[in-house]
């Protein structure tokens, strides 16, 4: 690097030197760049960082950039922020509806009476409907609704055939009766 090419990118620090005061301060401060002076600040810059260790433990050091294809996806910084940040629960409408669609019946089983199943159950058809009319863009939504006394119907089954497996499996895998009877009585105080 030339001297007045030094003396340039010595014009263009961000911090004037602790001996400078009053105008030669004002001096320090960029007025108008050239393009080759600005370059040459920027350099001054990164090689300050490279001295003061800012770019030691980057998460790719020694490692080689990802290849990302652009034209093919042009979503990927979205996806890559989705994957780094752990995102999970955004997902349109139409595609959590399938989703939901495919685990109904456990969440239906995990529920204790036949009123709180067609309540879950018309819920379900609420959300089916209210994606149906949205006009925002997105996959379509071919979630079927469900008819509630057929899922009522099949919760029932689902039960009584949990309930012979449990009398099947005989006492000793079975919960004591006074358990039971202790788990009645707390649901009882809540409620």
């Amino acid at each position: 690097m030339s001297d007045d090419a030094r003396r340039r990118a010595a014009r263009y620090r961000l911090e004037p030197d602790a001996a400078s005061t009053g105008d030669e301060a004002e001096e320090a401060t960029p007025r108008a760049r050239r393009p080759e002076d600005q370059a040459l600040w920027v350099d001054h810059q990164v090689r300050a960082a490279i001295a003061r260790g800012e770019f030691d433990d980057l998460p790719l050091a020694g490692k080689p950039l990802p290849h990302i294809d652009t034209a093919a996806d042009p979503d990927w910084w979205l996806r890559q922020f989705i994957e780094r940040e752990n995102i999970t629960g955004v997902l349109p409408e139409a595609l959590q509806l399938r989703k939901d669609d495919a685990v109904l019946p456990d969440v239906l089983d995990g529920l204790r009476s036949e009123r709180v199943v067609r309540e879950a159950v018309a819920e379900f058809n609420r959300r089916i409907v209210a994606a149906r009319r949205q006009l925002q863009g997105g996959p379509p939504v071919v979630t079927p609704l469900r008819d509630i006394e057929v899922e009522v119907a099949a919760w029932h089954e689902r039960r009584a055939a949990r309930a012979r497996r449990l009398a099947e499996a005989g006492p000793a895998d079975a919960a004591p009766p006074g358990a039971i009877r202790r788990a009645w009585d707390r649901l009882r105080r809540r409620g």
